[in-house]
């Protein structure tokens, strides 16, 4: 093996002689090609729409790929951030998804897309606190997305903060009337706060928007049950259930937001013989 010099010792070692032929030590240094700026910004672009492209088609793993090579190449382009970081939401990495969309943001100000991104991103990282801090700006910019409300009554609600929640769900209601997931959230919020009754009135109004929900549905028969309505309780729980049986999961249940009153008195509707019977039906037959 040939002994390496550090680099500061070479000219000791080569001798005071080889700074005299500088033709030769010029000969010694490589070529560095010139870099074709506006090819490698084209190339970058075109990686971007390519990876838009596969997003629309969910080939998300391949878009992911072609997203992360089109920011190294296009680095100042805050729009190729936005869309890596939407396809690390789209996996379900919204931890990944932060950075690159606070470098949209630092290249982008004042795009609500990037604004409402992050808004989403923090409340995947459970930070529903910088959540709201983002919607928030996205809908001081576009105020009229009514998922952008439902998003901040999610992030209020998370909080606590039961009022600023209610009222968030309402302005999307008033952008768009059949906005059922907010009508079916004020639900759980009113529960949350002890208000059967109410509750009870938001999810009927949200099923009669939409009878195809399971949510609402289970949600109704576990009031009923509360209630001690028991009958009418277990035939719309066998409806609901027969519609989607993931509700029957309590963690299904905590990513759609139940809150913990709620979630407990469902534990033990779904604990009757007949919700057994009915669930143990439903799965076996593939339902």
């Amino acid at each position: 093996m040939l002994k390496r010099f550090p680099l500061l010792a070479l000219p000791f070692v080569l001798g005071a002689g080889f700074w005299a032929r500088p033709a030769i030590a010029q000969a010694l240094i490589p070529h560095v090609p010139q870099l074709d700026y506006a090819r490698m910004e084209q190339q970058g672009l075109s990686l971007a729409q390519e990876a838009a492209q596969l997003a629309q088609f969910q080939q998300y793993e391949l878009a992911l790929i072609r997203a992360q090579l089109a920011t190294q190449l296009v680095p100042q382009n805050g729009q190729v951030w936005a869309l890596l970081g939407s396809l690390y939401l789209q996996v379900g990495q919204g931890d990944k998804a932060i950075a690159p969309l606070l470098k949209a943001e630092s290249l982008s100000r004042e795009d609500p897309a990037i604004l409402f991104a992050l808004g989403t991103a923090y409340f995947r990282a459970e930070n529903y606190a910088r959540s709201a801090e983002y919607l928030r700006k996205g809908l001081a910019l576009k105020a009229d997305e009514p998922g952008a409300w439902f998003d901040l009554g999610n992030a209020y609600y998370m909080q606590k903060r039961y009022a600023d929640a209610i009222e968030s769900y309402e302005k999307s209601v008033e952008l768009q009337e059949d906005f059922w997931p907010s009508i079916n959230n004020i639900g759980l919020v009113l529960y949350e706060m002890g208000d059967i009754d109410g509750a009870l009135e938001k999810w009927r109004e949200a099923i009669a928007i939409d009878g195809t929900q399971a949510e609402p549905q289970l949600a109704v028969a576990v009031a009923l049950f509360v209630q001690g309505k028991q009958e009418e309780a277990l035939a719309m729980g066998e409806a609901a259930l027969n519609l989607d049986d993931r509700y029957a999961e309590i963690d299904f249940l905590r990513e759609n937001l139940w809150g913990d009153r709620l979630i407990e008195q469902t534990r033990r509707f779904l604990q009757l013989p007949r919700m057994r019977e009915t669930l143990a039906q439903i799965r076996q037959s593939g339902g």
